[in-house]
């Protein structure tokens, strides 16, 4: 899983684990009457935390503690997913292994309708050239 896919994943369970345990989350236990969701992102937050060598980890505590703090800092949250990014690119073997904890999301299903001659749908990014054939009277196509 690339490292962009799992930060918009996990986002949500690291938010729900803060929002349950404040700064406590990196050292909470499992809690069975937490959600799948916050003890999953509890747990995102504690491997991250293992990771790292005592200077990070008390960096890590520092962001915890500010989005515990101001829950609805923008700020604070972009510099705890910014720190846990950091960690996970230097870790590409915890990437793995926490991606494996996340579900799978939901696929999109889209349907497009075109009409008309020439019509095309591109439904994601093209690089380079698109082109359709249309079949005019006669059978000549162009």
């Amino acid at each position: 899983m690339e490292l962009n896919t799992f930060m918009e994943l996990a986002g949500p369970t690291i938010g729900a684990a803060m929002s349950a345990y404040g700064v406590a989350v990196l050292t909470q236990a499992e809690d069975a009457a937490a959600g799948a969701t916050v003890n999953l992102g509890r747990r995102i937050l504690q491997r991250v935390w293992q990771q790292r060598d005592q200077p990070e980890r008390e960096a890590l505590e520092r962001d915890v503690r500010e989005v515990a703090e101001e829950s609805e800092n923008a700020d604070a949250q972009a510099a705890l997913r910014q720190t846990v990014r950091r960690t996970l690119q230097q870790h590409p073997e915890l990437l793995a292994e926490l991606a494996e904890l996340l579900p799978l999301p939901e696929p999109v299903s889209t349907r497009f309708s075109v009409s008309g001659p020439g019509s095309v749908v591109n439904a994601g990014t093209n690089h380079g050239e698109m082109s359709s054939t249309v079949t005019i009277h006669g059978g000549n196509t162009q």
